[in-house]
């Protein structure tokens, strides 16, 4: 029997790709007819997008003779055709003269441009589309369908994002001009803010923020808070973001951000109900027992009300691959237009090979280097969690340190911000000694109130450690946090209160 997918393709009529050469000839003839047409072309079209060759290179010189101030015509731009094969074939330089014979292209030299542009995506979409054809009809025993599909979606949000831009060039001028629009972005927000907010000032002023593209790691262990802050920092930008747009702050001024929470430990709703403990002001140990006064339901209902429109997105799917994580990333991405993604935690994610304990080393290199791709891919920051072996609890100073970081050293190299989250109470607290009774001797009342004094120095206080910064420096960051209702917050010196009066 005849193998009815070979019939299929063998009926199949010879596709043509979508092209118009008479348009890109027009495009090119009003170009060197008048050089300023360039300006409504060329933050759009490039050489690569034109069908023919011939008409991308000498598209390409005119726009490097506009570059240097020189005027771009057929006289010009010859001695840089005259050996060009493909050119002596269409009749050598003169074809260059034969393209500036109407001028009528420069009263259509826009909509021009937006067709070669279009039929360029439409050419790349084809080739998407064949490449998922060919991988979808190998079944050979190694070929995973699901890796496939993943593949298949990173294609086509490449078409969709950046016009299927095969890579990224960007020349001085234009990298310089970027860093303009940040520095103008961070004198419009107050300065010393060019990224996106993270809500606490004393955070914001060390790093400048959370930068685009930027992977940061937020470590510490388990009962140092770095779910509670994490889940701070993007609720925080979520809220700006929100205030910024019914303010009417253009989205590209704004230093809020939406958000993506990818929770592979906790669910949605205990996340939620972390932030709206937060926001009513009620503890979320009473919240879940639902220790609660009708007074405080009030509160609870109002915060509740307040939240529904805010961009926080929450992904709470157990057992997310790093792949499948970042085509759920670039999903919102393309729906929401998320500005910030915060994965808790690393560990928790799986690699795109399911390996013994000997390759996890491996593997999180491979999750690190995944989680820094998607920061660039996306031009957002992303947050990532991590844990620190247990190599801190056995040294007297329980600070963490770069090599603390489990099971990889990648995790350090990969990442532009490394921050510990550190609080010396939860240390102190667990030392307390005997508690003190009647008849006890003087010792045991010296030892709890010795210790009593420690926890008053540090209660309520954490600091965060900036270990690792490509910005900026190192150093530390103060900060209050209140556990009944895990909030952080920046911390104020007791010189900045003002004074009491009897």
């Amino acid at each position: 029997m005849a193998d009815p997918i070979r019939l299929i393709h063998e009926n199949e009529p010879t596709v043509q790709l979508p092209h118009n050469i008479e348009a890109e000839a027009a495009l090119l003839g009003a170009l060197m007819i008048d050089n300023r047409v360039a300006e409504d072309v060329q933050l759009k079209l490039r050489a690569e997008h034109f069908f023919e060759p011939v008409h991308g290179r000498i598209y390409d010189a005119v726009m490097k003779l506009i570059d240097r101030s020189m005027v771009a015509n057929p006289v010009t731009l010859k001695p840089m055709f005259e050996n060009d094969e493909a050119m002596k074939a269409l009749g050598g330089p003169a074809y260059l003269a034969q393209l500036t014979g109407s001028g009528a292209a420069l009263l259509g030299a826009r909509d021009f441009a937006t067709q070669i542009y279009e039929l360029a995506l439409l050419r790349e979409l084809v080739s998407v589309g064949r490449d998922m054809a060919t991988r979808a009809l190998d079944t050979s025993d190694d070929v995973q369908p699901t890796q496939q599909i993943e593949l298949a979606e990173m294609a086509l949000y490449r078409v969709a994002e950046q016009g299927g831009e095969s890579g990224s060039t960007k020349s001085f001028s234009q990298a310089t001009k970027m860093a303009v629009e940040l520095a103008e972005k961070a004198l419009n927000a107050g300065g010393g803010l060019s990224g996106v907010t993270t809500g606490i000032d004393g955070i914001n002023a060390k790093t400048g923020g959370l930068h685009h593209s930027d992977l940061i790691i937020l470590a510490g262990r388990p009962g140092m808070g770095k779910t509670s802050l994490a889940t701070n920092i993007g609720f925080n930008a979520a809220r700006r973001w929100a205030r910024d747009m019914e303010d009417g702050i253009p989205p590209e001024k704004s230093v809020g951000a939406p958000v993506a929470f990818f929770s592979l430990e906790m669910s949605a709703d205990q996340l939620a109900t972390r932030i709206l403990s937060e926001q009513s002001e009620i503890s979320s140990e009473n919240l879940r027992m639902g220790k609660i006064s009708q007074t405080e339901f009030r509160n609870l209902a109002r915060a509740a009300a307040e939240l529904e429109s805010l961009p926080f997105y929450i992904d709470d799917t157990a057992g997310l691959t790093i792949a499948a994580l970042r085509t759920r990333a670039r999903r919102l991405k393309r729906r929401h237009d998320i500005g910030l993604v915060i994965v808790d935690y690393l560990q928790l994610l799986q690699g795109s090979r399911s390996g013994g304990g000997d390759n996890r080393v491996q593997e999180i290199s491979e999750i690190s280097r995944g989680l820094k791709t998607l920061a660039k891919e996306l031009n957002v920051p992303v947050i990532a969690l991590s844990q620190l072996s247990r190599a801190v609890e056995q040294r007297e100073d329980k600070r963490p340190q770069l090599s603390d970081l489990r099971e990889s050293g990648s995790i350090e190299q990969d990442a532009d911000i490394v921050l510990f989250v550190y609080r010396e109470e939860y240390y102190i607290q667990a030392r307390e000694p005997k508690r003190p009774a009647e008849g006890d001797d003087a010792k045991i009342f010296d030892d709890h109130a010795k210790w009593a004094l420690d926890m008053e120095r540090v209660f309520g206080l954490s600091e965060l450690i900036v270990a690792k910064q490509r910005h900026g420096a190192t150093g530390k960051v103060k900060m209050k946090f209140d556990a009944r209702f895990t909030r952080f917050s920046d911390y104020i010196e007791d010189s900045y209160l003002p004074t009491q009066t009897a």
